[in-house]
């Protein structure tokens, strides 16, 4: 298979970092001027991040990074690319590079769980008496998922905290382990277990995508694809089969294809098909699609009257199916 021209890299790493806001804009102007493009994050407590380039542009980016001692040691994970998988470079400061809205935040370089390669992983949570628990947002384990994952009814990581407390008894007496996207959330997640007072806790260290290339665990036990923060919105995960879990929001097939709910006040992410989208005109529900604001009309360039129509084309086929 012929090589890419393009990589993703991700990365984080917990660190002191002194004065977030003045690396945070010399870090902005060095990445514009490698020609990359990405989201990364600066805090007191260390660098997130996310960023696609040329070979020699993540190359040049990642020697440069490398040659700072505060990241000496940051690991990349790197994914091939056709082009670019972001439209523009922010780098922001930010209070915190994981927010879990702890009065009290955790330290992963004081407290985590216990690393556990890929292989690990697999072995592992193939145990008795083992939990696993997905640390990402509802809309990321709806696309892909390790099987038998405990999905936390969560939209936003801040709220896991309380989602364990109200859900300690499947919890209790067990092994704990979590997983994210590239690590840096069970950093803290797991962390904070282990305060509460969970003994047995262990991650997945380097998360999913670092799973999906391990030549042992080859990607094994996970189901559908992983959710990641880029245009590209969804990577392979599992090397020996693809199972997909996702269900279309509006008629419950098999779907892998994200959109954004076209209501900006709502904004939802909702698995829909090509002909879905069309047919409820990329709103999640009668009230967003009949949103004042809803951009879907405007994007299309409907007329009133043509907007009209598809409503009624849209009740027709609702009345169809339940006929």
């Amino acid at each position: 298979m012929e090589n890419k021209n393009y990589r993703v890299l991700l990365f984080y790493k917990y660190v002191t970092i002194e004065d977030p806001e003045t690396l945070a804009a010399e870090h902005l102007q060095f990445c514009k001027e490698l020609g990359l493009k990405g989201r990364i994050l600066i805090g007191g407590e260390g660098i997130n991040g996310t960023c696609s380039g040329t070979i020699e542009q993540t190359d040049a980016y990642m020697e440069h990074m490398h040659q700072d001692e505060r990241f000496a040691d940051l690991w990349f994970k790197i994914d091939e690319a056709d082009g670019h998988a972001f439209k523009k470079m922010h780098v922001r400061p930010r209070k915190e590079i994981v927010n879990l809205s702890l009065s009290d935040d955790v330290d992963p370089l004081e407290l985590t769980g216990t690393y556990l390669s890929p292989e690990q992983f697999f072995e592992q949570m193939q145990e008795e008496d083992t939990v696993v628990i997905d640390a990402r947002n509802d809309y990321e384990y709806d696309l892909g998922h390790f099987r038998g994952a405990i999905r936390p009814d969560i939209e936003n990581f801040r709220d896991l905290p309380e989602w364990v407390r109200d859900n300690k008894e499947q919890l209790e007496g067990k092994k704990v382990l979590a997983y994210c996207t590239g690590g840096i959330r069970c950093e803290k997640f797991t962390g904070w277990l282990k305060r509460e007072g969970f003994e047995d806790v262990g991650q997945l260290h380097g998360g999913i995508v670092t799973y999906g290339k391990d030549p042992v665990a080859k990607g094994q036990l996970w189901d559908g694809q992983c959710y990641v923060f880029d245009e590209r919105i969804a990577v392979p995960v599992n090397q020996v089969e693809h199972v997909v879990v996702g269900r279309d929001h509006f008629d419950g097939t098999p779907c892998e294809r994200y959109v954004n709910c076209a209501n900006p006040e709502c904004n939802a992410k909702i698995l829909a098909s090509e002909e879905n989208e069309y047919l409820y005109m990329r709103s999640c529900s009668d009230e967003c699609r009949t949103h004042p604001r809803n951009r879907y009309a405007a994007e299309q360039n409907l007329t009133r009257e043509e907007f009209e129509e598809r409503l009624a084309k849209l009740d027709a086929h609702r009345s169809a199916a339940h006929a």
